[in-house]
């Protein structure tokens, strides 16, 4: 294919360093994970107002820059680099495309502007460890049960429940969501949901504020990857309004697509990440001198830089694969997460003892690499999941043949 970028999107991504470069190094991420919310909000106004970073996806027709998962990609790519704390990733490619394929047009006009201005910021919260499920990353919602999503609760007691509240009052929701990307700090959560019991069994898609929200109960959680704060969410007789309608298959097919959306993002942020992690290894190999000549010289750390290299390559090419085709989204994710965390352990080795210290910022990509995996894979579940949907593997007998 054909990678190069348009003047705008070289642009987006050029501004975008630049800035970042000045206000987003290791200590400046150390000191915005430790603030309430989890990044600098000072920081996050500038991205909003000045780059339109959260609604360069979102349609012009509701405030938004109006480009595509191209430009989101790209622009990950280099809040990948830096590390970047913040609610991009759960407003920008999680709630803002299901809130465009389901919402209503009240509900669209009413929230899309906001987010894309960066004055509300929102995340998806799906029970358990059923994030990737849900997205249909690593396990097939729809199936044969219709878009049930027993990943929600099913219809047994756990999870998140939802129920009429009678007349025009909408619904209530009870249960729990215990990691929920910035669940303690977004504005606005779209809380998947399981209703109808055994009779109507069926997941559905619920908008909850969070400043008015009575009976809500949000703490912040300690993470493997401090600049992914998750938050736990409970939920007690919670008021609610249905996104959308009442479509179990719809909310599973919004959700897959959310998915794909998502999983090209990420596949682009991881690649920079770990492009970033090999450049810092490589200036560091060249400047530390072992033996009396420079640690980079020898041949086996050549080699190890080398498969490193070709590693970040394949992921960042895959995932630009991706952001033009989103339906090899969840294998460039898997290529993208491998690469990350193979080079970040790298990173950890080659700097030696001081790499292996917590305090050094190769730990920083190495936590983002597994805390993403912990989320969004693993990536062997990532690669199964898309050779099934390759058609692979033909199933339907005593055994499983593979297809040639």
């Amino acid at each position: 294919m054909d990678a190069a970028f348009t003047a705008e999107q070289d642009e987006i991504r050029r501004t975008l360093r630049e800035l970042l470069a000045k206000r987003c190094g290791p200590d400046e991420v150390r000191a915005a994970v430790r603030t309430a919310e989890g990044y600098d909000a000072a920081l996050w106004r500038q991205l909003a107002r000045d780059l339109g970073l959260p609604g360069l996806a979102i349609p012009e027709a509701y405030g938004g820059v109006g480009c595509g998962t191209a430009e989101l990609a790209l622009a990950c790519e280099e809040t990948g680099r830096a590390l970047l704390p913040s609610p991009l990733l759960a407003t920008a490619a999680l709630a803002a495309p299901l809130i465009t394929a389901l919402g209503t047009e009240a509900q669209r006009t009413a929230l899309l502007p906001a987010l894309a201005a960066g004055e509300l910021t929102a995340t998806l919260a799906v029970p358990g460890t059923g994030l990737s499920t849900a997205l249909g990353l690593t396990g097939d919602d729809t199936g044969d049960a219709g878009g049930t999503g027993d990943w929600a609760g099913g219809g047994r007691a756990g999870g998140v429940q939802a129920r009429p509240a009678g007349g025009e009052e909408g619904w209530r929701l009870y249960g729990e969501a215990a990691q929920v990307l910035d669940g303690h700090s977004a504005g606005l959560l779209v809380v998947a949901a399981h209703t109808g019991g055994f009779p109507r069994s069926r997941t559905l898609l619920f908008l909850v504020r969070t400043e008015t929200a009575a009976g809500l109960v949000r703490t912040r959680q300690t993470s493997m990857d401090e600049t992914r704060p998750l938050g736990r969410i409970e939920l007690r007789d919670t008021e609610a309004e249905l996104l959308g309608v009442d479509s179990a298959v719809e909310t599973a097919a919004a959700l897959a697509a959310a998915g794909r959306t998502a999983a090209a993002v990420l596949a682009a942020e991881a690649a920079g990440a770990a492009a970033s992690a090999l450049e810092r290894t490589v200036e560091y190999v060249k400047a530390r001198e072992q033996f009396g000549r420079a640690i980079g010289s020898f041949q086996a750390v050549k080699h190890r830089l080398a498969d490193a290299y070709v590693r970040v390559q394949a992921a960042r090419s895959a995932a630009y694969y991706a952001a033009w085709d989103p339906t090899a989204a969840g294998l460039a994710l898997a290529q993208a997460l491998e690469a990350l965390r193979v080079t970040a352990a790298e990173a950890i080795q080659l700097h030696g003892g001081i790499g292996f210290t917590w305090e050094h910022e190769a730990h920083l990509y190495f936590k983002r690499a597994t805390a993403d995996e912990l989320l969004f894979g693993p990536v062997h579940r990532l690669r199964d999941r898309a050779a099934h949907q390759a058609g692979l593997f033909l199933t339907g007998g005593a055994g499983a043949e593979v297809a040639v």
